[in-house]
């Protein structure tokens, strides 16, 4: 028999809340977390646009070693995981007792190799880095310092697949634990926002240059937007196996119903409408739901004219009958990239939790396309039962994730 899978345990740090608390406040409200950062216009940015997201001060929490072993995104990574596993009332004991595995979604460590190699170029000297280098550069880097921090003996590896990475996470998680090769795994999402992380797709012409007006600058599915807007943080969600988590006493926040994914099989950057479509179709198939029954879509809406328009078009294909409530948190927090997949698991539960849906900010007018779909501009008081959260990557990688509030029967 297969198992079922559900969600223990969530945590954020994200340019709208350094924790759970805080976050879900800033949603309710549609709080922007966007600024304009002189430095990156210094630098040579065409925007000096990107979430902010504060450094996280680990100095009494973990050792020098092991703080010297994290890059920017494994500190944000460590801060959501710590905030998760103590909602899912996982303590270090229960850790080193149990085969508990994690699946992270990080596709770039940019700062720790461009600063090693302005050092090596400096001293003439490879000994000059120093030994906790290599563990911050390597796209792994977030799973194998968490793995080495919190003692974990399951499964452990990165999923690098661009903006779906965080989504793929859990996916591949559920389907971990749904086979039986795993009762309990932390997945979850990481995306550095240093200043070199992000030159090369400011180079694409992708990011939005309404600077004058940072926080009106990312329009998910607005007919003026003109880009998306970089931004960053971490995102934890632990699954579980629900005969696991019942056994040990845990409070059971969703269930994981259904994953959907597709590769678009075409141009490396330019989206399509048949491949997010059959990641939503699969995920539907997958759930045993009808569409009716979706309450509240999450888009991977980032406010790019393309992207936004064929995501549009294939919600419509699949759910356009049924006019659920949708909105893209990226108009809150930019496009935070590697973990916006698990990010907006995180934001949607949040809404689940407290009966609300987020407003998609700085829609003020539809297209051909958004006008479509029932993209809510404000806050709207909703019990969400059943959300449905999006993400798709450069090279034509699709995510679609169903979380359904736990039912015990």
């Amino acid at each position: 028999m297969l198992n079922r899978v559900v969600i223990t345990g969530i945590g954020i740090y994200s340019s709208i809340g350094k924790d759970l608390s805080e976050t879900a406040d800033s949603l309710y409200k549609g709080k922007s977390g966007i600024i304009l950062d002189p430095e990156r216009k210094k630098y040579g940015y065409r925007s000096g646009l990107t979430g902010f997201v504060e450094s996280p001060n680990l100095k009494g929490i973990l050792d020098r070693r092991s703080r010297i072993m994290l890059p920017e995104q494994g500190e944000f990574a460590y801060m959501s995981t710590a905030e998760a596993l103590r909602v899912a009332g996982i303590d270090q004991d229960f850790l080193d007792s149990h085969d508990v595995g994690i699946l992270f979604g990080n596709d770039s460590s940019a700062e720790p190799v461009i600063a090693a190699n302005d050092l090596i170029r400096e001293k003439g000297d490879t000994i000059m880095v120093g030994s906790g280098s290599v563990f911050q550069t390597m796209n792994s880097t977030v799973t194998m310092n968490l793995s080495t921090i919190f003692r974990l003996k399951g499964v452990n590896f990165t999923i690098s697949a661009a903006c779906a990475s965080g989504s793929h996470s859990i996916g591949l998680g559920f389907l971990f634990i749904k086979h039986g090769y795993q009762d309990c795994i932390i997945c979850g999402g990481a995306q550095e926002i240093n200043i070199y992380s992000m030159g090369n797709f400011d180079a694409l012409g992708a990011f939005s240059i309404r600077e004058d007006e940072p926080h009106k600058a990312s329009r998910p599915f607005d007919k003026d937007r003109d880009g998306l807007v970089p931004s960053g943080g971490a995102a934890t969600v632990i699954l579980e196996s629900m005969e696991h988590a019942l056994k040990r006493g845990a409070t059971i926040l969703g269930e994981v119903i259904g994953y959907g994914f597709s590769s678009n099989g075409s141009h490396i950057s330019n989206p399509t409408i048949e491949g997010p479509q059959k990641a939503l179709e699969m995920a539907l198939k997958q759930s045993g739901i009808k569409a009716a029954e979706i309450d509240y879509v999450n888009a991977h809406a980032t406010s790019t004219p393309a992207g936004d328009a064929s995501e549009a078009r294939a919600l419509s294909n699949v759910l356009g009958g049924s006019r659920p409530f949708i909105s893209s948190t990226k108009s809150m927090t930019g496009h935070e990239c590697w973990m916006a997949g698990a990010s907006e698991i995180v934001y949607s539960m949040l809404m689940m939790k407290h009966g609300f849906i987020a407003p998609n900010i700085n829609f003020d007018t539809p297209d051909d396309d958004s006008a479509l779909l029932n993209i809510t501009p404000i806050t709207v008081e909703k019990d969400i039962d059943v959300f449905l959260s999006n993400s798709f990557g450069f090279g034509g990688t699709n995510s679609t994730l169903i979380v359904r509030k736990w039912k015990s029967n």
